[in-house]
Parts: structure tokens; sequence; C-alpha cells
């Protein structure tokens, strides 16, 4: 039996979190205030009752973590933190201003937010990563709760993790559902119909509460029971008002986003009365020591290299598997998250070795990506990795893992037309550009297992968004356990003092590039051959260095679309250096089934094709 706590003052925490909400909105002059005013109580009952965060330390993993996937209600989240003295009212004040750390939807600028939320459908994969990092791999007792709206739970990404959530017995996860009946510009489908949500919850395994959310008991109640519930997820549904507590605003539509004016605001805090200063909002921290992430194990680098023959072709996306299995025996934080390919990637060498350190997202790459995004803000080392093209699926969760300055790492293989039979909507042609253009990404392309291994221990050991291209094929080895690949650095793999151009390439298209070089050779053509496998950062400076000395001419290989991939990277690093020209060679047509080989000919990137390319360019 658990002791009630004094509602009274709970309801007076929630006036005052109501409170708060319209003042730093209308101060603001934008927000959303009717969306912050039906979450108020639920809020009160959480943050009062059953959460247990240390705020002087929030990185220590016997914290709860809350997630607010409804992010554009951000101002509840900060007004209930103000209610707990945690930070002062003042401070709320300068909501969504220029230099506030108070944004219009949460970002880890402040220390107590883990993810960015904001784009919805997303919170419940992060939350869901976290619950699995925090029991499953670190063994801690702390809870996730994460707050969704009712017009997110129409977002195909929530739908994908939920079974997994249920299937994995995640009892250390909690989904509040805030069941308004209003979305931005309509009413929900299913309106206050709780049941709607309720059945297809349960059906996946999920323990489901229905309530009646501006009911103080019955959300202290229900999320007392929440934490008793054993062998699976809970979801708490509660039937709220969008603007309760103020008449204006009360399940009204037409105010989503707008905030109250002075005169509005006015009537609106007279209407919910008075504030008792007296009552205290108190968050309880957790009891006994704090709990640490794991850290990389020093000497990562120092890892004992394999020792692939040099007379045998090895596919890098084997390479990249070996090496995780390796990462994994050196660091307990490392997880690996698939999207049922683990026999492609080989990333099932990781999951024979460290099981519990494997998850298994099945065909969802939402919910991988969300889930890995999760894991990764709490310290783990997430490798999420399937297909390229199938990355284009989850690039909604991978830009907002970057807003959120989560650690996460991803590895796409069977990228471009050499993947050859299997047509074009397996080649992904498209990625380069992709993870090129998210904020703060590294994006690398190795050609062989010896890069391989070293660039996934370099992405490793950075703390970011970090994205490996690997090849279906088996390739040539070029390279040795000497050899280093720093990020941000280049190769120069063919080179003498006449060199009239500088083949560019990574990946596949090395392979080929050394090949059209012995071929030139023959023609008495001097050519530099450089391996650009770090592709952002790009090693401008090397390139810079090679145009000098070959002429000012350079040529692109890859086995990409021409926007946005390496050319286009070696354009932007050479774009002020003068005297330089540089001609690209990519995919420019819709690819079709064939051998890999006939593939690489046909859409100009095999040896002769760029031996006859450099031939031209010479002329």
């Amino acid at each position: 039996m658990h002791t009630m706590p004094d509602l009274r003052a709970l309801e007076i925490l929630a006036r005052r979190i109501r409170r708060y909400s319209i003042i730093s909105t209308t101060r603001a002059g934008s927000g959303h205030p009717s969306s912050c005013l039906s979450a108020a109580d639920l809020m009160a009952a959480l943050f009062f009752t059953q959460l247990r965060y240390d705020f002087d330390d929030p990185k220590r993993l016997d914290n709860d973590r809350f997630v607010l996937s409804k992010g554009h209600a951000a101002p509840v989240l900060y007004a209930t933190w103000a209610a707990a003295g945690v930070v002062r009212p003042e401070q709320i004040e300068t909501l969504r201003e220029l230099r506030s750390d108070f944004e219009g939807h949460p970002t880890p600028r402040l220390p107590w937010i883990d993810v960015a939320t904001g784009s919805l459908g997303q919170g419940l994969s992060n939350a869901t990563g976290m619950a699995i990092f925090l029991k499953e791999v670190v063994g801690s007792q702390a809870r996730v709760w994460v707050l969704l709206g009712d017009g997110e739970m129409c977002e195909g990404a929530n739908w994908e993790v939920i079974p997994l959530a249920a299937q994995r017995g995640l009892d250390n996860l909690v989904a509040i559902v805030d069941v308004n009946r209003l979305e931005q510009s309509t009413a929900t489908r299913y309106g206050w119909d709780l049941s709607a949500y309720a059945r297809p919850l349960a059906a996946f395994g999920w323990e489901t509460i229905e309530i009646d959310g501006h009911d103080m008991r019955a959300c202290v109640e229900a999320m007392a029971h929440a934490v008793q519930v054993k062998g699976r997820p809970v979801a708490i549904l509660a039937r709220t008002k969008k603007g309760a507590g103020v008449s204006l605003l009360e399940d009204q539509d037409g105010w989503h986003g707008k905030a109250l004016d002075r005169e509005q605001a006015e009537r609106a805090l007279a209407e919910l009365g008075h504030d008792d200063p007296s009552v205290r909002g108190v968050i309880r921290a957790p009891a006994g020591p704090a709990l640490r992430p794991p850290h990389l194990v020093q000497g990562i680098q120092a890892l004992a290299d394999p020792d692939y023959p040099r007379d045998r072709p090895i596919a890098t996306r084997r390479a990249f598997g070996e090496a995780l299995k390796r990462l994994g025996d050196a660091h307990p934080g490392v997880m690996v998250f698939d999207g049922d390919v683990k026999n492609s990637t080989f990333t099932e060498l990781f999951e024979r070795a460290h099981p519990d350190r494997f998850v298994q997202a099945y065909i969802a790459e939402q919910a991988m990506v969300g889930m890995a995004a999760g894991a990764g803000a709490l310290g783990a080392v997430p490798w999420a990795a399937t297909f390229a093209a199938f990355l284009t699926r989850a690039y909604d969760h991978i830009r907002m893992a970057a807003l959120s300055q989560s650690n996460l790492k991803l590895c796409g293989s069977h990228a471009g037309t050499s993947i050859g039979e299997d047509g074009s909507s397996q080649m992904g042609l498209e990625d380069l550009a992709m993870f090129r253009a998210v904020y703060g990404s590294t994006v690398v392309y190795p050609a062989d297992p010896f890069a391989t291994e070293q660039l996934v221990r370099e992405l490793s050991a950075i703390h970011g968004l970090c994205y490996l291209r690997t090849t279906r094929a088996a390739t040539p080895v070029v390279y040795g356990p000497e050899d280093r690949f720093p990020v941000g650095g280049s190769k120069v793999l063919r080179q003498s003092d006449h060199d009239q151009l500088a083949i560019v390439a990574a990946g596949i298209t090395l392979h080929e590039a050394l090949a059209a070089h012995a071929l030139l050779a023959q023609q008495g053509i001097a050519v530099r051959v450089i391996d650009a496998y770090s592709i952002k950062p790009i090693d401008a400076a090397g390139l810079a260095r090679a145009a000098a000395a070959c002429g000012g001419r350079l040529i692109t290989v890859e086995d990409h679309w021409i926007e946005g991939g390496l050319g286009d990277a070696v354009l932007a690093a050479l774009a002020e250096v003068e005297g330089v020209r540089v001609r690209r060679l990519a995919v420019t047509e819709l690819p079709h089934s064939g051998r890999p080989e006939e593939l690489l000919d046909l859409y100009g990137l095999s040896a002769a094709k760029i031996a006859a390319a450099v031939r031209g360019f010479l002329q």
C-alpha cells in the first residue's frame, strides 16, 4: 500500500504549472499554451510523486528519464521545473528568445534534456532505447517516462517500436498519452475514445490504464500502479482537454500554437486563481551512490589488429561485423541494433559474442535508429546497421539525433550500383548526400578490411553522429595492419613527379581507380590516385596539394548519384582554390539490374571508363 500524496498540494502545483506556461508563452508572443494546459495535471502527478531525478547530477544512470515526445509543449516542462524550484520563474520567461536555452522545443542545451523533440512520433523510440540500455546493459533500476500527444499516435514510428518494447518486457518504460482530442487543424481520428488506443497497445502486450487526466487522484494512482507492473511496459491513457483550466481555451479548436495576448492572459490567470507560495514542489533524487555510464576502455586504438590475408578479397561489410565484435569485447557500452539484415551486414558476429547488447529491431528502421539514438544519449556507443537504401526511411530520426547531439553510429551496406542484380530499389545511391547534409555528422567510406577496422574504432571514439558506408562485394586488400585512418584524412596510393591529373575515389571505386592507373601507365600517362575515405570532413588541404601537383585537374569517381556525394564534397573543398578543374564521374541514369562489373562499366565507373575520362580530360 502506498500513501496517497497531498492531492490539494498537487492541484496547486498543477495550477502553478498552468500559470507559468501562460506567462512564458504570452511574454514570448508564441508557443503552445493550450497543449501545455492539457498536460499540467499529469506533469504534477509524475514529477512530484514518482519521478526520481538528481538535477545536480543529470548524467547518473540511476536517474529516471523523462522524454517529452510532444515537444511543442516544452513550456509545461520548463514550468514544472520552475514549480520545483529547479529554475527561477523569470528564467523560463525568456522562452524562445535568441540567447535563451529555453527553446520553443526541448533541446539538450539544457542539461536535463536527453534528446531533442518536436518532430512528432520519435520520443517513444528514443525512450525505448533508453529503457533497453538502462535495464539490459547497465542494470539500472531507473524508469523511463515518455509523454506523448494523441495526435502523434498516428505516426508509424510509434507502432514500429510498441511491439518491440513489449517483446523485451520493458517494465521500466511508461508511456503517458495526453488524449486531448484536438490536433493542429482538426480533431483526432478517435477523439476521447481511450479504448481505441488501449486495444492495440494491449494486443501488443502493454499494460494499459485509462484515466481522467484532470482527476489528480486518478493520475497519482495510475502512476503508482505503473511502477509496480512487472514484465511489460505500461501505457497511461489520459482523457484531457486542450487548454484545461482556462475557459477561453478549454476544448476550443483554433488555438493550437497560438499564445494569449496580455489582456487574455490576465483573464486566464485570474480564472486560475492565486498561487499559494507555501506549497513547494519536490522532485526526489535516487537513493544510494550514483551509477555512471560505461566509458571507452583506455587504449581502444591499441586493440590487437586483425591480420587479413593479402591475397584474398574480403567485403568491407564483413570486416565491419568483425570489427564490431572486437570492439564489443573491449567496451561494455557498445550496443548493436539490427534491422533483420544481420547475416548481410555481419552484425551477427557481435550478436553471438554479446547477445545481451544486441537489439533486433526487425524490419523497422525508424524504431532501430530511434532506439539507438536514445541509448546513445545516455552513454552507450550504439551501432545501427542496415542496407544504405533503407536508412532513408529513418532520415527524420537521424536528423533529430543530430539535433540531440546524441552518440549514434550508423552503417549502410549494399551501397551503389555495384550490388548488382537486385536492382535500383536496393542500391543506396543517395546516402552520402543524405548524411553529409546532417548537422555535425562524420561520413566515411573504407575500401578494404583494414581501413574498415580502423574507421570503426575511430568513429566509436568520437561523440556524435557518424556514418560508415560499406560494400557488398568482396574487394582486394589494399592496406595493412600498420595503416591508420584518422577522420579528415586521405591516402595517396599512386603518385609520381609527373602526374597530370588526380583521380579521387572511395570504397568500391578506389579499386577501379587503381586499375585505371595501371591502364594509363601502360599508355605513358601518369596520374595520382587518392583514397578519400573521409568524405566529411574531407581532406581539403590534401586535395589542394594534389591539385597543385597535378596541373589543377581532378576527376572524382563514386558509385553514388552525382548530386551531393564525393564529387560535391571535393568541389566544396576546392571552391576557392584558383586554377582547379574538377570533373565528376557518378551515376546519372536510373540503374538497372545486372552483374556488378557490367553496371560499373555501364555507368562510367569501371577502370576502362575512368581511363577514357582521364584521356578526354587531358586532351
